[in-house]
């Protein structure tokens, strides 16, 4: 089956196709990209399949650790009673879990109870109305995903309990954070020799996604302490967002039974490399063909850059420029985030781009060093902890607007070996942290605003206020050591 076209379900097949199965596992995604869910017997699964079923709206209106909100947010509230959702399975997502027996499995997504309308803030959604515009006029998107992320040795249970990534929680409340051990040493990236320390958790990871229906192109090494990078198979967009989802399910899953612990934090260590969680973006006509590509070149333009980019991915690229700022908080949802948006680290922090510009916040791909059909956008700023759902909606929201508006590019592209630190008269410098990004997302005049609607800013917006305030209220161990004896 893995090696199959997925599977076209419809809910006239899940009888057959459950046959011989007990239960159903379902999940949706939450604002911080994680998946909520449940296990629910075949019987109520069948019932369900077509219109849906109640789901706690309350994971919308807690954080990541299932603290409410200090703000109350409009969809789940005490004064609504933190009343249920509508979840509504999505049978082209079926596929089965390897690592649990090949549970069935379906994603889920959410819907207002009174008017039925999609959920603002659901993810799923969020994507799929953007995806819908496109459609509307005869477009289509692919996408592809790249996540890098740092592995750590579980330690053991003082009563000599397994290593999970529970005893990974218990150990760093009593031990500080540099004490976790790697899973290896140094900086060795593209290694083929280290992977082969881990040689089973490793190729479980690349042959578990491929069954798991969100397999990986690429699977190296990266430049860090423990650290690998996925590139994913591309493909249409909605799918791609799911599968990065999975894909980090799949990661957490294998490294729990091998005694790892995986990390998707922007920026575990200090002095280190962060995580990058880079996007790519074209859009297709219903053939399939790139819409980006340039058929004949341009040399007239002054900016060679652009001669083999389409009018229509001139103004998609005039969108992203104009409106990134403006959507900070879903490119970097958190305050870890802005660690690893600094100068120096090969991670982009002004509004900036150019042809193979690794160091630009936006990298055009295209001819002549890529094919024509390969012609896209890669959008460099997203760290590993950002939603791919929220993010990829984003990408194709901004660019949409720069496409209805006929937007200009506004800004030179960057030079090989130019300067990216700081503001520069080619691009401002974006937000340095999530509480000056959330400030300009959430302001009146938001592009935010013009493209998402003020339900999901006003709530996504409210998430992050939630995230800053916690932030301002902790104590950090760098605080203590710093200032316990001298002040």
């Amino acid at each position: 089956m893995a090696d199959q076209e997925p599977l076209k379900v419809t809910v006239e097949m899940l009888p057959k196709l459950l046959k011989y199965d007990n239960a159903v596992k379902v999940a949706g995604v939450d604002v911080d990209g994680m998946l909520r869910g449940k296990l629910m017997s075949k019987k109520k699964f069948l019932s369900i399949a077509a219109d849906g079923f109640g789901f706690c709206s309350v994971i919308f209106g807690w954080d990541m650790h299932d603290q409410t909100y200090f703000k109350e947010l409009g969809i789940s509230n005490k004064e609504n009673g933190y009343r249920d959702v509508i979840a509504i399975p999505d049978l082209s997502s079926f596929r089965r879990i390897p690592w649990e027996n090949n549970t069935p499995f379906c994603l889920v997504s959410f819907f207002d109870p009174d008017t039925h309308a999609s959920l603002s803030a659901c993810p799923r959604s969020l994507l799929k109305r953007a995806v819908d515009k496109l459609a509307e006029n005869g477009l289509g998107a692919m996408a592809g995903a790249e996540y890098e992320f740092y592995q750590f040795r579980a330690p053991q249970g003082h009563d000599g309990s397994e290593r999970n990534s529970s005893s990974t929680a218990a150990f760093l409340r009593e031990n500080p954070v540099n004490s976790l051990p790697s899973l290896t040493e140094g900086m060795f990236g593209y290694s083929l020799t280290r992977p082969v320390h881990n040689q089973e958790y490793y190729y479980g990871i690349f042959d578990t996604c491929k069954q798991f229906d969100c397999g990986i192109e690429g699977w190296h090494t990266e430049s860090g302490p423990g650290v690998f990078e996925a590139a994913l198979e591309f493909g249409e967009i909605t799918q791609m967002a799911d599968k990065a989802a999975l894909f980090k399910l799949v990661v957490k899953s294998l490294g729990s039974k091998y005694g790892i612990t995986p990390c998707f934090m922007a920026k575990p260590r200090e002095g280190l490399p962060g995580n990058s969680g880079h996007m790519h973006v074209s859009l297709v006509d219903k053939s399939g063909k790139n819409l980006f590509h340039r058929e004949e070149e341009d040399k007239e333009h002054e900016w060679q850059d652009l001669r083999y980019l389409s009018d229509m991915g001139r103004h998609f690229l005039a969108g992203l420029i104009d409106g990134l700022p403006d959507i900070m908080p879903i490119v970097a949802p958190n305050v870890n985030s802005y660690k690893r948006l600094v100068e120096n680290f090969w991670a982009p922090v002004t509004v900036s781009w150019g042809l193979e510009h690794r160091a630009a916040s936006i990298r055009l791909i295209s001819p002549p060093t890529s094919s024509p059909k390969a012609t896209r956008f890669e959008v460099r700023v997203p760290g590993a902890d950002a939603n791919p759902h929220f993010v990829l909606a984003a990408i194709l929201a901004l660019g949409w607007r720069g496409i209805e508006k006929k937007m200009e590019i506004s800004i030179p592209p960057l030079g090989k070996g130019e300067d990216v630190g700081g503001a520069t008269d080619k691009g401002e410098r974006l937000a340095k942290s999530l509480k000056e990004a959330t400030e300009r997302f959430m302001r009146k005049e938001s592009v935010a605003r013009e493209v998402f609607g003020d339900e999901f800013v006003d709530h996504f917006g409210g998430t992050r206020q939630h995230e800053i305030r916690l932030w301002d209220e902790a104590v950090t161990d760098w605080e203590v050591r710093r200032y316990i004896e001298t002040v």
